[in-house]
This record gives C-alpha cells, structure tokens and sequence, in this order.
C-alpha cells in the first residue's frame, strides 16, 4: 500500500491539528496503521497503532489522551487527531503500514509539524 501524508503546518502551543493519510491500494483494511514521528537528530518513533477493525489502539505515554487515531477504511484514509500541541512535538510526522501489528510495511511521505510556543 502506497500512504501520503497530509494536513502538517503551524500551530501555537495548545492548539490542534489533524493528520491524514491516504493511502492506494486494494488491501487497505487488511493492514494495521500507524503514526511516527521524528525529530531532527532522534530516531522516528510509533506513537499510535490502529487495528484492521478500527477497535483497538495504542498510544505512547507521550500523547496519550490528547492524541486520537482513527481509520476510515471505505476511503482508505487513517488520520491523527492532535490536541494540546507542545513546542517539543515539533517534527516531521509520518504515517506507516504494518503487516502485523508490530511488522513494519512501509512508510508515508511525512508532513511537518510545528508547534511554536
């Protein structure tokens, strides 16, 4: 599956903005999804999974109720909701397929996100 990644800009300090992935392909609903995200000089990291269904997430501690992954699999589209943005989440954010749910696929262009405080 192919995924581009959009919606990324500039928000003040405790705003929000929402992520979305489109993706191609026939099997969009056979892959688990996810959102990394990196920052200059560190390693991209996960910060949410969604499953096939839809029905079951994971969040790192660092977002956790104040991040919401969704998918939409009729349009083949998975999306970040982001609330109460912190300067230290400025990064480039990318969305990713996984094969299982902790198999990697394949990743997205990402999209810059930046948080100004």
């Amino acid at each position: 599956v192919q995924l581009q990644a959009c919606g990324g800009g500039l928000v003040q300090a405790g705003g929000s903005l929402r992520l979305s992935c489109a993706a191609s392909g026939r099997t969009f609903s056979s892959y688990v999804m996810g959102w990394f995200r990196q920052t200059p000089g560190k390693e991209r990291d996960v910060i949410a999974k969604i499953n096939r269904s839809g029905d079951s997430t994971y969040y790192a501690d660092s977002v956790k109720g104040r991040f919401t992954i969704s998918r939409d699999n009729a349009k083949k589209m998975v999306y970040l909701q982001m609330n109460s943005l912190k300067p230290e989440e400025t990064a480039v954010y990318y969305c990713a397929s996984f094969s299982s749910w902790s198999v990697l696929d394949n990743w997205g262009q990402g999209t810059q996100v930046t948080v100004s405080s």
